[in-house]
């Protein structure tokens, strides 16, 4: 067997056993993420889509982008109907302690005001801003929305927020050479995303003192 020949088929199975088992571990653990947020979801995307780019394989971009997308909104959708069962019992829920426990008074207090301001669209805005989701789901079940009017702002907002990550991981993926040069630099972007609005809120406090 000619050695390109040989490299080709060793390499087809290795690839195609990468994306068995790498898609459904992060539709699961984006799904997880999305009921517990203490996973870095954003870096699990970006992380994929440079794999995904140093394959180049067929539709990898897509298969990442409909995984990522989908498993969002489903945890999301979920989190939401048990935070609703939770306003609706007496007693509440854990599940609804976690998310008060996660939205800040002031940060509730906003996210209430530019729901009622701008209503829907507040969704799309809540999931590419860090920290933003849990406040808004927050305001969203305080307002006692239904779950078909969340699930109406939720789509688009799990689109944006799978396409805004992946390019994120694009671009690492794109500059370097290695693999896991491109997931460390996706890793670093992601982070650098996710620590500036709260530099920023530190460095305004600061200033205001």
């Amino acid at each position: 067997m000619r050695p390109v020949l040989a490299v080709a088929v060793t390499t087809v199975p290795t690839v195609a056993t990468q994306q068995a088992l790498g898609y459904p571990s992060l539709f699961l653990l984006v799904l997880i993420g999305a009921l517990v947020p203490v996973i870095p979801t954003g870096a699990l995307v970006s992380s994929a889509a440079v794999v995904a780019v140093h394959q180049a394989a067929p539709f990898s971009m897509l298969l990442v982008f409909v995984v990522s997308a989908l498993a969002a909104f489903l945890g999301d959708m979920a989190l939401y109907w048990l935070g609703r069962r939770g306003m609706k019992s007496k007693n509440g829920s854990r599940w609804l302690e976690a998310i008060r426990d996660r939205a800040p008074e002031d940060r509730l207090a906003q996210a209430q005001g530019k729901l009622a301001d701008h209503g829907v669209a507040v969704l799309v805005l809540s999931r590419l801003i860090p920290a933003g989701r849990i406040p808004v789901m927050l305001a969203c079940l305080m307002a006692k929305w239904p779950m078909r009017r969340f699930a109406h702002g939720n789509a688009p907002a799990c689109l944006a927020w799978a396409a805004t990550y992946q390019l994120i991981g694009v671009l690492g993926g794109s500059l370097f050479k290695e693999p896991w040069e491109g997931v460390l630099a996706a890793i670093l972007l992601t982070v650098i995303v996710s620590l500036a609005p709260t530099l920023w809120r530190r460095v305004r406090s600061a200033v205001a003192r």
